[in-house]
């Protein structure tokens, strides 16, 4: 290990005056260089960043001027020099770095603004594999940590507000201070990071490797969070770049700020909405769906997923998979929700809305695709977990009838319809539903026998709140996320009035099960899929 050396303490105010400046997006680039220019800043720069500040008639030096060399290789080769890295590395108060800077010639450069090539933009263009291997930023992020490295000395900006920050700040004063060239470094070491883990990411994805040896997961924020999931916890929010349809990239139309509890919660609700092809209406409390059905449009979809648990509705997180107009509008705001989020909305409905102030309005660009491929994170302590997105998807020929009786047409689409549910329900997980809505749903329940007891409950009550003689389940198909271990369960579903049931199968006890379900003259059909969610 390296001992530190025994350097000069940094000074606090840093006035530049030269600053290297190399943009792959120029937004901004105008008025910054003329703002430098003007605070006497000399500019140093490279190739289409030189020409464009040249453009505006402001004097610049190019690298190559500095280095002696000039820029070869098709590019690549350009910055990777000891005029430049000195400039950056060199700590001026420092005896013999002085000393070094002054036999070679080499100049300090105090503000170092990198944009780095857009990798990132390439890959989600679908620009092929030689398009990205060039579009990999060597000099960039080697400038930027060298810089970031000697921030006693060099500010360092790796995006628009950094650079604005470092603007104001010789606006007010003509310097930089030590505190801001800290903060500036934490952020430039950040962004070398996420460069480098999409990088890595994507190339372990060309290679098809699942598991690379090293993963790393860079997020950009979002928003910083008033807390977590409780007052006492902090919270923030960070986008991953996987421009996935959702709530991470959702305009907020209307309402309060989002908590860390909404965005989860409208996240597993936006998820689960997109299953469906009819228009649908999903409802959402605590990460689990209460309600759930589909129907001739949105407020017929609503007031539906709505009868199968009101109770828990209030104060959750509505989705729905079409644009919401007036009518929609006005059913949803007939009890207090925290959330709603589609994928549009026209200005009647955003009207209605707006009556309620506290509601957010969140609009997409989009559905995500529930059959799509990407990975899903979860923390543990001292790592996190990785695994691919359950993109499944169950049709009638999936299933396997293993009971003597065969189910009906209408039995098959109550199935699948109630597994695509309880597919988003926390384990352990029963469905009841019939008809494209949902009956009863239990959830997280550390025994099947109790989630279908809960799931037969809600289906009770909802019942007797539709003012109905039986219960909402009756006549229903059944769904378990995962085998039956006995036979208990299936009889709960059956005494709540199911009439078929879906499940993986797999259970050592599956034969018992089986007859289970003759002796009580049901359907039942096996998946073969398990869709555990814990």
């Amino acid at each position: 290990m390296p001992a530190a050396p025994d350097f000069p303490p940094a000074p606090n105010a840093v006035a530049p005056a030269r600053a290297l400046i190399s943009l792959s997006d120029k937004t901004g680039l105008e008025q910054v260089a003329r703002t430098l220019h003007d605070l006497g800043v000399e500019l140093v720069s490279t190739g289409g960043t030189k020409s464009a500040i040249a453009g505006f008639g402001l004097p610049v030096k190019d690298v190559a001027d500095l280095t002696g060399f000039p820029e070869m290789m098709d590019g690549r080769v350009k910055t990777l020099h000891p005029i430049v890295h000195g400039g950056l590395l060199g700590v001026r108060n420092a005896p013999t770095h002085a000393a070094a800077m002054t036999e070679h010639n080499i100049g300090a450069i105090d503000i170092v603004w990198i944009d780095l090539y857009p990798f990132e933009k390439t890959v989600e263009s679908g620009g092929g594999f030689e398009a990205a291997i060039e579009n990999i930023d060597i000099g960039g992020p080697a400038m930027i940590r060298s810089g970031s490295k000697n921030h006693g000395h060099v500010a360092v900006a790796v995006d628009a507000e950094s650079i604005n920050m470092i603007v104001e700040a010789l606006k007010a004063d003509g310097s930089t201070s030590l505190d801001l060239r800290k903060k500036l470094a934490a952020r430039a070491f950040a962004r070398t990071a996420a460069y480098d883990a999409a990088v890595s990411s994507w190339f372990a994805g060309q290679l098809e490797d699942i598991a690379p040896a090293r993963k790393s997961i860079a997020g950009e924020l979002a928003q910083t969070l008033r807390y977590g999931e409780n007052p006492h916890q902090t919270g923030s929010f960070y986008r991953t770049g996987e421009k996935r349809p959702g709530v991470a990239y959702a305009e907020q139309v209307q309402g309060k700020e989002l908590g860390y509890n909404n965005i989860a919660d409208a996240d597993a609700a936006y998820e689960l909405v997109a299953e469906f092809a009819d228009p649908a209406c999903v409802i959402v409390k605590h990460a689990n769906p209460c309600g759930v059905a589909v129907g001739k449009d949105l407020s017929e979809a609503y007031a539906r997923a709505l009868e199968c648990d009101a109770v828990s509705a209030f104060g959750g997180v509505i989705a729905v998979n079409r644009p919401l107009t007036e009518a929609d509008a006005i059913a949803i705001t007939g009890i207090f929700t925290e959330v709603v989020i589609a994928p549009g909305a026209d200005d009647a409905a955003k009207a209605v809305f707006a009556a309620k102030k506290n509601l957010r309005l969140l609009i997409t660009d989009g559905l995500p695709d529930p059959h799509a491929e990407g990975n899903v994170f979860r923390s543990v302590a001292g790592g996190f977990l990785v695994q691919s997105r359950d993109k499944s998807n169950l049709t009638a020929a999936d299933l396997k009838v293993v009971t003597k009786r065969q189910p009906t047409e209408k039995e098959i689409q109550d199935m699948l319809f109630a597994f695509t549910v309880a597919k988003h329900v926390k384990s352990n997980a029963i469905v009841y539903a019939k008809d494209g809505q949902t009956a009863g749903i239990g959830a997280g329940q550390m025994n099947r026998r109790d989630s279908a007891r809960i799931a037969a409950i809600r289906a009770k009550e909802a019942g007797e709140a539709k003012g109905l003689d039986v219960s909402l389940a009756e006549g229903s198909a059944c769904a378990s996320e995962a085998f039956f271990p006995f036979a208990d369960g299936l009889l709960e579903a059956v005494a709540a009035g199911a009439t078929c049931v879906i499940q993986p199968g797999g259970s050592m006890r599956d034969e018992e099960v089986i007859k289970a379900a003759d002796e009580k003259g049901i359907a039942m059909v096996f998946t073969g899929t398990r869709v555990f969610r814990h």
